[in-house]
């Protein structure tokens, strides 16, 4: 199969699967698949966004990066656990379309910028966050810090269009 028809085919298989079926036949399936996706992505990025002002300098008296980091990961895994195969499922209900809409396709390379930001930054100035100043973040991290929360945000925007587009 030539590279450009994998795609669709792809898609046609997702739409077509037992999954699909069900997300558009039954009655509560997908509001309750749509509720799980959203509360995923909302604790995701809403502990994203708590560390990424906290690496900017808000609340820097309260507690320090790594400990609020590390109170955060499992928050922000959980998240990523429960959106993931959730917006998966949504996907199947119209994967023809949708896997061809420009604000979904914006939204797939939006989140994997983010996650390129993130490994950057662990394999980065995160290797020192133990020792940062309370009040002084590398400058590597604030960068890092401003484009994850730009990205989030067109993550969130992206999402919501798709409906539009």
């Amino acid at each position: 199969m030539p590279p450009a028809a994998a795609g669709p085919a792809i898609l046609h298989w997702l739409q077509d699967g037992a999954i699909g079926r069900a997300m558009r036949e039954s009655l509560w399936l997908f509001p309750a698949v749509e509720i799980v996706h959203i509360l995923g992505f909302a604790l995701l990025i809403g502990t994203i966004i708590a560390l990424d002002l906290r690496i900017l300098g808000w609340g820097k008296m309260l507690l320090p990066v790594d400990r609020l980091a590390a109170l955060t990961l499992p928050l922000s895994i959980a998240g990523f656990v429960l959106a993931l195969p959730s917006g998966l499922m949504l996907l199947t209900t119209e994967a023809v379309h949708v896997g061809q809409n420009p604000a979904f396709l914006a939204k797939m390379g939006l989140i994997l910028l983010a996650g390129l930001n993130a490994l950057l930054l662990h394999r980065g100035a995160w290797r020192t966050v133990a020792v940062w100043p309370p009040d002084a973040p590398p400058q590597a991290a604030k960068g890092a810090a401003i484009a994850s929360l730009a990205l989030w945000l067109c993550v969130l925007t992206a999402g919501r269009m798709i409906a539009y587009l």
